[in-house]
């Protein structure tokens, strides 16, 4: 159903309703769009493709009248006609991680924005056949660029060895393809955490790390060294873990048999959330007794008791510079780098100073 107005030369203007309707037993072809908008299907085809020379009321009735009756351009036939699939291609390890999963979401929203589609293959990070499967995958699908979202060393290792014929940026930062690199400065947040730790006055400071295989658990170890090197506070050797809150309570029950620290960072919040468990058990208080942070601020970290003190990595400004990179870099051919993001510091109250 849509109003349209009818003019009458001896009456006053009326609003008449009318029906239109595509015919029953199919979907909406975009002459069906074109149709109901006034407009040629070729103005139609310029507003799918984002076209600069359409006036934005044009634009704006198209889209009402699409929305209206449902269109869905048909994404095989516009591949043929244009040459181009307005895809870009995720090639993901882990993603039912916090990280991974938050930079895939944000990723899709900023595609979405630009007109692009996303089509994501998840791999197995241990198996070779599987990353080169992902790929090939991927590319069949004709993306126009592609994001590697693999927080593990070993899938550079394979991608290393495979030519990438279309353009590509990686999430994670390995040191070995810096201009294809765009990620949040993993080293700074954790030397952010580890330095809010010893300007409380904490100098005895355990690390609760991600799994040694993780490119982001290597770099905010690294962090927490040089920063507790930097401020000359002697360190422990950093505790593996492998994500989980178990890992982090069964850890904190461990550590707190011997109790020679007086907080802790932890490389993510599940981890951390796993501390705070072993600590309450313990009979002891947070931050009195133990001073708890964390990495990520997952939405439940303001919920925990007491509040997480943790670091923030901004996964939608990620997908933003990730798809614009993408996107410029396929209409110009150019890779334009673009620097790290930097994390920011959340504190509440999981953090204090020291009790002596």
């Amino acid at each position: 159903m849509r109003r349209v107005t009818v003019h009458m030369p001896e009456f006053a203007t009326k609003d008449v309703t009318v029906t239109e309707q595509t015919p029953k037993g199919r979907a909406p072809s975009i002459r069906d769009v074109a149709r109901l908008a006034g407009v040629s299907h070729q103005t139609v085809s310029r507003v799918l493709n984002h076209h600069p020379s359409i006036r934005p009321e044009t634009k704006q009735r198209v889209l009402d009248v699409m929305t209206e009756v449902q269109y869905q351009p048909n994404r095989a036939a516009r591949a043929l006609v244009t040459s181009r699939s307005r895809t870009i291609g995720i090639l993901s390890a882990s993603s039912t991680q916090y990280g991974p999963a938050s930079s895939i979401a944000a990723i899709e929203a900023a595609a979405r924005e630009a007109g692009y589609w996303v089509s994501t293959a998840n791999i197995d990070a241990t198996d070779d056949r599987s990353i080169a499967d992902g790929l090939a995958h991927l590319i069949a699908q004709g993306i126009e660029g592609l994001v590697v979202i693999a927080p593990q060393v070993r899938v550079f290792d394979t991608l290393a060895e495979r030519s990438i014929d279309v353009p590509y940026v990686s999430l994670q930062s390995t040191g070995r393809d810096p201009e294809h690199a765009l990620s949040v400065d993993q080293i700074a947040g954790a030397r952010l955490a580890t330095r809010h730790l010893i300007e409380l006055g904490h100098r005895d400071i355990y690390h609760l790390a991600g799994p040694q295989d993780w490119i982001e658990a290597e770099a905010r170890m690294r962090g927490f060294l040089d920063e507790m090197s930097a401020s000359d506070v002697p360190t422990t050797a950093p505790i593996l873990g492998d994500w989980t809150a178990d890992f982090g309570y069964y850890a904190g029950r461990e550590l707190l048999t011997i109790r020679d620290f007086t907080a802790i960072f932890s490389s993510n919040d599940q981890m951390a959330l796993g501390l705070m468990h072993a600590v309450r058990d313990a009979g002891l208080e947070i931050p009195r007794d133990v001073s708890i942070i964390g990495f990520d601020d997952i939405p439940e970290a303001a919920h925990f008791w007491p509040p997480l003190t943790t670091v923030r990595q901004d996964f939608a400004e990620l997908g933003r510079r990730c798809v614009a990179l993408l996107v410029g870099t396929i209409d110009s051919s150019t890779l334009e780098h673009r620097g790290s993001i930097v994390p920011e510091l959340i504190v509440r109250g999981s953090t204090g100073a020291p009790a002596f």
